[in-house]
């Protein structure tokens, strides 16, 4: 579990590989092709980042024909959210936001 966790951490810590997956939640089974032309880099290193989150199994493919479409995997998210942030109750989290706004000499929402 630890190492599958830390896959899943490893993957969501770097910025274009969270556009991936914001991509493919907006809009499910897309090419490389498709999810390269969004971003500002080759197909090559689209295609390394799409590996990491196959890695971790935030992405899941599926070939049709020659194309290869590629699927958002919630279930990795939900765990982690299930692990480490859901334990933390929100009304502890309000009161401390809120104290920490007060502290620093700003307005409470």
């Amino acid at each position: 579990m630890t190492d599958d966790m830390d896959r899943v951490f490893k993957a969501l810590a770097d910025a274009s590989r969270r556009r991936l997956l914001d991509d493919l939640y907006r809009e499910p089974g897309q090419t490389l092709g498709a999810l390269a032309s969004r971003l500002a880099m080759t197909r090559q290193a689209v295609s390394q980042h799409l590996a990491v989150l196959e890695a971790a199994n935030l992405v899941v493919t599926i070939k049709r024909g020659r194309e290869k479409l590629h699927y958002l995997n919630p279930v990795p998210i939900h765990e982690a959210h299930a692990r480490w942030i859901a334990k933390f109750e929100r009304p502890h989290l309000d009161a401390l936001a809120a104290l920490k706004s007060r502290l620093e000499g700003e307005e409470t929402p």
